[in-house]
C-alpha cells in the first residue's frame, strides 16, 4: 500500500487493521493499495477452464496457448476500470494470478510450487469491442491501461488446487469455477513456459477464467474472489474520448457479440 507517499508492505490484522513493518497499524478502509508485485511480464492462458471451453464450443485442448498483457495494464485493489469511449463490451474475467517468487527456468512440474511467491485474485479485463482486430494477441482487447487488477496482496501457504474463483457484479455471483476444472494445472503451465522463458520474481501468470464472462456497466462494482486467498474490488468508470480517430474503431459485429455475450 501507499503510506505517507511511500510504498510499504503491510499484513492484515483483526479488526479491520493493517500492520506496518514498524509495528504501527492503519485502518484498512483508508488504505491506498498498490499492485502486490513488480513484474517483468504478465502472461495469460486461453480457455483453461472446461466450462469456458464448452461455452465457446471448442474441442478439447491438446496444448495450451498464451498471450501477454503490457505492464501498464497492472491495476490494484479499489482501482478504477476505465471503459473506453464508444465501447459497450468491457468484460470481466475473474482469474487466479500465480506470482513468481524465485527465478524459474526449465523447472519440472513438481518443483514449480517452491518457486511461487503465492497467489492473488485478478481480473483479466477485456474491451471486446476490439475483438475484430489483433487476432490472437488481443492487444487492444486485453492490453489497455489498468486492465489487469491484481491483489489486494499475495497469499502463500494455501493449496490452490482445492480452491475456487468467483466473480461478483454489485454483490451478485456471475462466475464460479473450481481450480480442479482447469485443463492445464498451474504447475503444468509454469513447467511448459519455463522451457522457453525465464521467470523472475514478481512475474505474473493469469491462469484462466470460468464460463460467463460478460460486459460491465459504468458504475458497476466488480469483485473477484479466490477462496482461501482473498477478494479484489474495482469500480467501472467511463474513460475520456481519445483526441483523434486514428486506427481501428470499436465495432459491434457478430463476432464481437458472440464473445462478449457468450452467444456461440
Amino acid at each position: 500500500m501507499l503510506h505517507q507517499g511511500t510504498p510499504v508492505w503491510v499484513r492484515p490484522e483483526e479488526g479491520g487493521k493493517l500492520r506496518l513493518g514498524d509495528g504501527r497499524t492503519v485502518e484498512e478502509a483508508n488504505a491506498t493499495y498498490l499492485p502486490p508485485c513488480d513484474p517483468t511480464k504478465i502472461i495469460c492462458i486461453h480457455l483453461n477452464y472446461d466450462s469456458r471451453r464448452v461455452e465457446f464450443k471448442a474441442p478439447p485442448l491438446v496444448t495450451p496457448t498464451y498471450f501477454q498483457k503490457p505492464l501498464t495494464t497492472l491495476n490494484s485493489h479499489r482501482g478504477f476500470l476505465n471503459r473506453p469511449a464508444d465501447c459497450q463490451y468491457l468484460n470481466y474475467e475473474g482469474e487466479i494470478a500465480a506470482i513468481v517468487g524465485k527465478p524459474m527456468r526449465n523447472v519440472a512440474p513438481e518443483d514449480v510450487w517452491d518457486h511461487l511467491a503465492g497467489f492473488a485474485p485478478a481480473n483479466d479485463v477485456g474491451a471486446q469491442d476490439f475483438r475484430d482486430t489483433d487476432a490472437g494477441s488481443m492487444l487492444r482487447v486485453k492490453g489497455q491501461d489498468g486492465f489487469c487488477p491484481v491483489g489486494p496482496g499475495i497469499v502463500r501457504g494455501v493449496d490452490i488446487r482445492k480452491e475456487s474463483v468467483r466473480t461478483y457484479i454489485n454483490g451478485k455471483v456471475v462466475q464460479d469455477g473450481p481450480v480442479s476444472e482447469m485443463t492445464f494445472p498451474i504447475d503444468y503451465i509454469f513447467a511448459d513456459l519455463s522451457r522457453h522463458i525465464t521467470f523472475l520474481p514478481g512475474d505474473i501468470v493469469l491462469t484462466g477464467t470460468p464460463a460467463n464472462s460478460r460486459p460491465m456497466n459504468i458504475g458497476d462494482v466488480v469483485e473477484v474472489e479466490v477462496t482461501g486467498v482473498g477478494r479484489i474490488s474495482n469500480t467501472v468508470q467511463e474513460a475520456p474520448a481519445p483526441a483523434h480517430k486514428v486506427g481501428h474503431q470499436p465495432t459491434d459485429s457478430d463476432a464481437v457479440r458472440r464473445v462478449a455475450l457468450g452467444q456461440f
